[in-house]
């Protein structure tokens, strides 16, 4: 029973991440270079340990804050991608991990790097392409 309950909650929060509906990614653009310019890697995928996050053209996000594994949707407007509907496992991470990419709520495209911002608008951190 202890095992159920885990592995219902994980079933559930990955469904409700599933629905697409919605989902407005504009990877064809509406001007201005943030659509296309954000689908793709960012961050050092192969660094287990590191903060990245994959756009998917579809709309949908996913990544790791280097401890926990994030899920979600995007979409943009103007300059700025919104990330909605976000959900992260909750794994014990070792002492001192800096997750600071789970609180990720917008992020703006400046080149190769990703610029990603809490729910207050305060940049938190980045992510090179």
């Amino acid at each position: 029973m202890r095992l159920l309950l885990p592995l219902l909650a994980g079933a559930l929060l990955l469904s409700a991440c599933g629905n697409n509906a919605g989902a407005s990614p504009d990877p064809g653009g509406s001007g201005g270079s943030s659509a296309a310019d954000v689908t793709g890697v960012w961050g050092d995928v192969d660094n287990p340990d590191a903060p990245s996050l994959d756009f998917s053209p579809d709309g949908r996000v996913s990544g790791t804050d280097g401890c926990n594994r994030l899920m979600g949707h995007w979409s943009v407007s103007g300059n700025r991608v919104t990330l909605r509907d976000m959900a992260t496992t909750l794994m014990a991470c070792p002492p001192g991990m800096d997750t600071w990419l789970a609180a990720g709520a917008a992020a703006d495209v400046d080149g190769g790097t990703l610029r990603v911002y809490d729910q207050a608008g305060n940049e938190i951190g980045v992510l090179e392409r």
